[in-house]
């Protein structure tokens, strides 16, 4: 989790501030404190990529039932490459590209998708908006690297003629139903993102979509955390958010039964 990884950095680092599970805010006070960077993601992108790779023969791992459905696109704001990994386990042929939000990034291969290439279900496209670990100057870590790339993204978005975002991603961002895993409905950056393309979607073409959610605070009993879950509820009912309140492990769970009885 990055909460975990946060914590760990901060403590090897001396990091002053009370809120030491904030990844982005630990990640530019060591990038500061180092004057660099680059050698900062770099580390954590072989501290990721030594941890290993998910179960995928378990039926109800994320990234192998998302592999199952006949989905076109799937946009990631992880490191990784584990969705791709599933996808190719389930006989599929992912095409993987990253979102150039960075500088320097008109010169990497990998933030381009081939002449012609449209997204099917045989060769689904996997989009990393957030950058990959084997990368590292494209992952969005510190608080600057937010900044950048939320401005370079909404610019994108609002734009007549984007300059960064592949037609084929700005369709499946704005036109489809979203299905958010993984996400906070209280981080700024998820607000940002998706407040962007409710601007960006005429009234008549937005579509409902689906974000799956941990319940606040420490369960379902504790009247303040039923509070706070009510509120987001609401709040996100406007932006025609429906939550579904339970961990990714139980959503696939539940996903996986009404996939079977169909």
């Amino acid at each position: 989790m990055g909460a975990d990884i946060a914590q760990r950095w901060a403590e090897e680092y001396g990091y002053p501030f009370n809120d030491d599970w904030n990844l982005p805010a630990v990640m530019q006070y060591v990038g500061i404190k180092l004057k660099d960077f680059v050698t900062v993601k770099q580390r954590l992108a072989r501290e990721l990529g030594s941890m290993g790779e998910p179960p995928y023969e378990q039926p109800t791992q994320v990234h192998s039932l998302l592999a199952r459905l006949p989905l076109k696109a799937y946009l990631t704001t992880n490191y990784d490459e584990f969705m791709s990994h599933a996808l190719t386990r389930a006989n599929r042929r992912p095409v993987s590209a990253i979102f150039p939000w960075y500088r320097g990034a008109e010169v990497d291969l990998d933030t381009s998708l081939p002449d012609g290439y449209e997204p099917h279900e045989e060769r689904p496209l996997v989009y990393h908006l957030h950058g990959n670990l084997y990368r590292p100057a494209s992952m969005v870590l510190a608080e600057q690297d937010y900044v950048e790339f939320l401005v370079n993204l909404a610019t994108d978005i609002a734009a007549d003629t984007p300059r960064r975002l592949p037609t084929q991603v700005l369709l499946a961002m704005t036109r489809k139903p979203l299905l958010f895993i993984g996400y906070s409905l209280r981080d700024w950056s998820f607000r940002m993102l998706f407040h962007g393309l409710i601007e960006a979607v005429p009234l008549v073409q937005q579509r409902r979509h689906i974000s799956v959610q941990l319940t606040p605070g420490t369960g379902i009993a504790d009247p303040k955390a039923q509070r706070a879950q009510d509120y987001l509820t609401d709040y996100f009912a406007k932006l025609n958010i429906t939550v579904y309140w339970g961990s990714a492990q139980a959503f696939c769970a539940e996903l996986g039964r009404r996939l079977e009885t169909r």
